[in-house]
């Protein structure tokens, strides 16, 4: 077990973050909060794990209240009852900034953890078909093509989850009595029904994620999707886990909320194990420059199943990566998320003594 010295500062402490009422966090227990086997992971290695709640209202406060820590696990979705995570993502920047341990950065967030990262890793080897409509004006004059040539596309906003904003769009082969092409529509979201309008008309209907930094991200559907989806758990570039959710029911788009969880080993799952290890992980790594520290502590890939290869093997597209409300993970991967923040929160501690401890140059001017 990793031996923490805790320094003249005291005990190490680590927040766990999640979006809530300040005002009614309670102490966590295995009947009220679904990270409670992470505070007892923390308090097996001497380190002393704290809930805190976030709301923007709140903010300064929070801030505030998070320099007292040596580091903040977040688990705060992109998009909450139509809240965005634009003002807590300046908050945890401005922490880290002040030496706090983040995870995940806001900055890594930016770089993997939106769904441009499907355009911009498309060649890396678990990618298809994929384009990026980064204006409203781009959107409305490429789409039409691109569905024309396959018939079915998935239509994807930059942040979202739990299917928000995440659209099945496919040609349904008739005409609008009034002009255009009428097309079959459907949200990812649990709950939605499947819709025909005109083509125009759902454009008109998404435009609105372009305001910011939106963009929209389109990619080919895959007919595999009825199979299901498979969810891999990491902890920076090791693969901790895997868990598979089903569509709710037969030719549905969304998945079923019910996952079945897997450890590491799973042997139908090794050869994907050892392209995201080996391969995928690394070069995504490459590609935007960040270091294996600097990965998220706890993040997942999902992935659908792509068409079989020349040998009937099974071949795999990703479908997003999630970084920035990870949870539920396999009970495998609790200690190893404990101690990838332990061993980062030193790490950083390290260098800011050295810092401290390094006499300043004196000019001889």
């Amino acid at each position: 077990m990793i031996q923490v010295n805790h320094g003249p500062s005291g005990r190490t402490r680590i927040a766990l973050l999640w979006r809530g009422d300040p005002s009614e966090v309670e102490k966590p227990a295995p009947i009220n909060n679904r990270l409670y086997p992470l505070f007892n992971a923390f308090a097996d290695l001497s380190v002393t794990a704290e809930p805190v709640a976030y709301a923007d209202h709140a903010a300064e406060a929070i801030r505030d209240q998070l320099l007292a820590f040596d580091g903040v696990l977040v688990w705060v979705d992109p998009i909450t009852d139509g809240r965005d995570r634009s003002k807590l993502d300046l908050m945890l920047a401005d922490l880290s900034h002040q030496g706090v341990w983040v995870s995940a950065h806001p900055d890594v967030i930016q770089k993997i953890g939106t769904k441009e990262v499907l355009v911009h890793t498309r060649d890396l080897g678990w990618g298809t078909d994929t384009r990026l409509y980064p204006n409203a004006r781009a959107f409305k004059e490429q789409f039409p093509g691109s569905l024309g040539s396959s018939g079915s596309r998935v239509l994807k906003q930059r942040r979202g989850n739990g299917g928000i904003g995440t659209w099945k769009v496919e040609m349904a082969g008739k005409e609008s009595p009034h002009g255009g092409s009428i097309v079959r529509v459907r949200e990812a979201r649990r709950g939605s029904t499947v819709e025909e309008l005109r083509l125009g008309g759902f454009m008109d209907r998404v435009e609105t994620y372009f305001f910011g930094r939106g963009c929209l991200v389109d990619q080919l559907f895959q007919p595999r999707t009825t199979e299901g989806m498979i969810r891999c758990y990491l902890v920076h570039d090791e693969v901790v886990g895997f868990s598979t959710q089903r569509p709710r029911a037969p030719g549905d788009f969304a998945m079923a909320r019910e996952k079945t969880m897997y450890e590491s080993s799973e042997p139908r799952f090794a050869v994907l194990r050892s392209k995201m290890e080996s391969q995928w992980v690394p070069a995504l790594q490459e590609l935007f420059d960040i270091a294996t520290c600097s990965l998220p502590a706890i993040w997942d890939a999902d992935f659908l199943y792509g068409a079989k290869d020349e040998n009937n093997r099974d071949t795999y597209v990703l479908a997003e990566i999630n970084v920035s409300a990870v949870l539920p993970f396999p009970q495998s991967a609790v200690e190893k998320i404990a101690l990838a923040s332990v061993t980062q929160i030193l790490a950083a501690r390290a260098v800011r003594g050295a810092k401290r401890s390094t006499p300043s140059r004196q000019s001889n001017a």
